[in-house]
């Protein structure tokens, strides 16, 4: 992961999201051949927050009736035996040519696939080694050079704060802003999956505690912004570098104090991330924009029969859910649910959609901001919960957008015996209030999600 490689073609605190790696570029699906010009949904389906199965029993298709026809008693043999052996012989050897030939591309494009490690994950240096996406700058070498974890930035913390990793070290140091340009800073933000994105780069007062800073070499010259770096004990300046990839969040705080059961109407404005998704015509569930191409979601949303990423439209910008037009809303190219994902304890239960075309950005669409790696919470931090859920016990699932406020719950209360008995597993988090009144359970129920963001 270099810092200056080059991109594959193609108020209150709010925390930034963090990169995101390419996928690989697997071939497109093939094109079904029937004449359907509508695409074919499964039955309707909703997810609920108790899983339930179906059984699944392949059927076979009847066995089609041959009708023999009776032979003319005028009718003469037109080949002999000779000739018949020498036509399944030619049979036969026009279909081993064939193989062959298929033998030979589907060779020539493994090993096309397999040099760059498209299909596997990403390549160390010139080892031929693939590694999967998700070790890399992980803090564990997995290339014998160690490449995977050589070149690492992240932004840390509520101030954006841009550091980079060291593996001789074993630590992550921030970035001294002295002599600092904005194009280090668009490199930056290529090197964590910002392909085509850069918003912001300023000095700030370092916040994470750090004894060991980087600096930049000014007598470097045109090399890799990675070799500029040195090692040092302090910013003469005070001040380390805070990078902000992508605009996300809402410009300034407003009053909000609707509630999801039996409050107010939310103002778009307030939460211009959030997506309604919908198969057909019926909203199923929530999302949260996270880039103009990804949306993450809740991974049971996805369990069969709504896998297929052909079945769903994002619709964003819109309050209403009777202004939702069906043509108006964005296809999904990919649907991606946590590869670790249970569906019997719903731990991992997170996903993500690519649109097939980026979202126009604006006030009324915009992404949400994710929380970056040195964000502590307070056992009892305010959130904010949003959807279209019921707005009343078991009841319909609201036509308008709505929010509520609630609070985290310390995990060892909520896996208390008389809460959820242990239900809750590390990757959970707890909102709500215990006594209820105000919740996000009728969201769930109706099968709208979406993304508690920070209470500014």
């Amino acid at each position: 992961m270099a810092l200056n490689s080059d991109p594959p073609p193609g108020t209150g605190p709010f925390y930034e999201n963090h990169g995101y790696q390419p996928e690989g570029p697997y071939p497109p699906p093939p094109v079904a051949s029937a004449p359907h010009v509508y695409t074919v949904y499964p039955t309707p389906y909703y997810p609920t927050a108790v899983s339930h199965y179906m059984p699944q029993v392949p059927t076979q298709p009847p066995a089609p009736v041959i009708h023999a026809q009776p032979k003319s008693s005028l009718e003469a043999p037109h080949f002999s035996k000779t000739k018949k052996v020498l036509c399944v012989l030619l049979g036969l050897g026009a279909v081993l040519v064939a193989v062959a030939l298929a033998a030979v591309l589907l060779w020539n494009f493994c090993e096309c696939w397999d040099s760059s490690c498209s299909m596997r994950g990403m390549e160390c240096g010139s080892s031929n080694i693939c590694v999967s996406p998700s070790h890399w700058c992980d803090g564990v070498l997995h290339c014998p050079e160690g490449e995977d974890e050589n070149r690492c930035v992240r932004l840390y913390g509520p101030n954006f704060i841009l550091q980079v990793y060291s593996a001789q070290r074993k630590s992550w140091s921030p970035v001294c802003q002295e002599d600092w340009k904005e194009s280090y800073g668009q490199a930056a933000c290529q090197d964590m999956g910002y392909w085509n994105s850069f918003y912001s780069s300023q000095g700030v007062k370092d916040d994470s505690g750090a004894t060991s800073f980087l600096k930049l070499n000014r007598s470097a010259g045109n090399v890799d912004l990675y070799k500029k770096l040195y090692h040092s004990d302090a910013c003469e300046m005070k001040k380390v570098v805070s990078l902000r990839c992508i605009e996300c969040g809402v410009t300034e705080s407003s009053g909000r104090q609707a509630r999801i059961v039996g409050g107010n109407v939310a103002r778009l404005e307030d939460w211009p991330w959030q997506v309604s998704l919908k198969v057909q015509d019926t909203h199923v569930c929530g999302g949260s924009i996270i880039t103009p191409e990804w949306i993450v979601t809740a991974a049971h949303c996805l369990e069969k029969p709504l896998n297929n990423p052909r079945y769903w439209r994002a619709f964003v910008g819109t309050q209403s859910q009777s202004f939702m037009l069906y043509g108006s809303g964005y296809r999904v190219a990919k649907a991606i649910p946590h590869p670790d994902y249970d569906s019997n304890t719903k731990n991992n239960d997170i996903a993500l959609m690519k649109l097939q075309t980026p979202l126009p950005l604006s006030d009324q669409v915009r992404p949400v901001c994710l929380p970056n790696p040195g964000l502590q919470l307070d056992p009892t931090q305010p959130c904010w919960i949003s959807g279209w859920g019921a707005t009343s016990e078991k009841g319909k699932t609201s036509d308008l957008l709505h929010a509520a406020q609630v609070r985290l719950i310390e995990p060892r209360i909520c896996n208390s015996r008389l809460v959820y008995n242990g239900l809750l597993t590390p990757a959970m988090i707890c909102a709500g209030f215990l006594q209820g009144q105000v919740d996000s359970c009728q969201v769930s129920g109706a099968g709208s999600h979406g993304v508690a963001g920070l209470d500014p």
